[in-house]
């Protein structure tokens, strides 16, 4: 039997992926989508790979019969619309980030466990042959315990192709939110660590002045449970023109006892070296993997109970560390425990 999926909120690119992997999946079903902006709408009209069936989220719900919630609005309207599907019984997947405030995810956490729904992200990075890769040889041991951690999300403000809604006030919810939350996901995934303190972080608006309050630039400092440390750059100033080409677009380098390990997603290569080599040796990539959330999700949708790597209390945990790390750079707070 299919499971029935239907969209609300078309404002982000990422969302148009999802509903590929849905056309393309032979157990799931488009079963409508909504897009409440009038103007959203009246863009989308050209679109031929797309029917927008609603204008109105409540309609949809009430009409449509579908098992989950597709999400892809701007940032700050995620979480009511999370919530609004949880609370008429639906599973929910939902671009990255799940909600910005931290009252929002309490809410969304406890309507998950007493309506036991699922919910998951689009957390589309460990589909990456070389994070892969990475997680491979951390996990066998290649460099030891895991002691440092840097790394950089830098992306390309691309300000004349992006939404328009990043640079509105109220619509964004914070930088280290959006970007980091992957970090959040995937170190502990790579590692085998958990963080335990938030120990700095800082956003701020430092090239686009002519929307002082889009902090287009973004750095933490996070703690370990072995008192490791991680330290994360997630700024919107790689140079527009390289787009996401550039090597600095989610690059891991992590030191651990024994050894160092360094790639970039889209590399072909991961450069490992430890104590015994007297040169650093390049590691083929896996390949990559596309829509590597999906199924975990659809196995806690039919197989309740059933370990998998990415679930509903994992992604709640990587959504409320970045919650947490953007409140500590907008308060000014240090040393936040998680």
């Amino acid at each position: 039997m299919s499971i029935r999926i239907a969209f609300v909120g078309l404002r982000h690119g990422h969302i148009f992926d999802l509903m590929a992997a849905v056309k393309q999946h032979p157990d799931l079903e488009l079963a409508g989508v909504c897009e409440e902006d009038e103007a959203a709408r009246n863009a989308l009209k050209s679109r031929e790979d797309l029917t927008i069936t609603h204008g109105n989220y409540e309609t949809m719900l009430r009409d449509v019969p579908c098992d989950v919630v597709a999400i892809g609005d701007y940032y700050t309207k995620r979480g009511s619309l999370v919530i609004r599907a949880l609370e008429a019984g639906k599973h929910v997947l939902s671009d990255k980030p799940v909600c910005t405030s931290l009252k929002e995810l309490d809410r969304i956490q406890t309507l998950a466990e007493t309506k036991h729904r699922v919910i998951t992200s689009q957390f589309d990075l460990r589909g990456s042959g070389a994070l892969l890769t990475v997680r491979r040889l951390i996990q066998a041991g290649e460099i030891g315990d895991v002691v440092t951690v840097a790394f950089g999300g830098q992306h390309p403000l691309l300000p004349n192709s992006r939404p328009a809604w990043y640079f509105e006030p109220g619509h964004h919810g914070g930088t280290i939110n959006d970007i980091a939350v992957h970090a959040m996901d995937l170190i502990p995934w790579m590692t085998g660590r958990n963080f335990s303190r938030v120990l700095a972080a800082r956003a701020w608006n430092a090239k686009t002045p002519k929307f002082p309050h889009f902090q287009d630039c973004g750095q933490l400092l996070l703690e370990l449970d072995n008192r490791g440390s991680v330290f994360g750059d997630v700024s919107y100033l790689a140079p527009d023109g390289c787009g996401f080409g550039i090597s600095q677009y989610w690059r891991f380098t992590i030191h651990g006892t024994s050894g160092i390990i360094e790639t970039s997603y889209g590399s072909k290569h991961v450069l490992i070296a430890n104590h015994t080599d007297k040169e650093p040796r390049q590691i083929p990539c896996a390949d990559n993997i596309r829509w590597p959330y999906l199924e975990d999700f659809l196995t806690q949708i039919r197989e309740p109970g059933k370990p998998v790597e990415l679930s509903t209390a994992a992604v709640l945990k990587a959504s409320r560390l970045a919650l947490r790390t953007q409140q500590a750079a907008d308060e000014n707070k240090t040393n936040v425990p998680v």
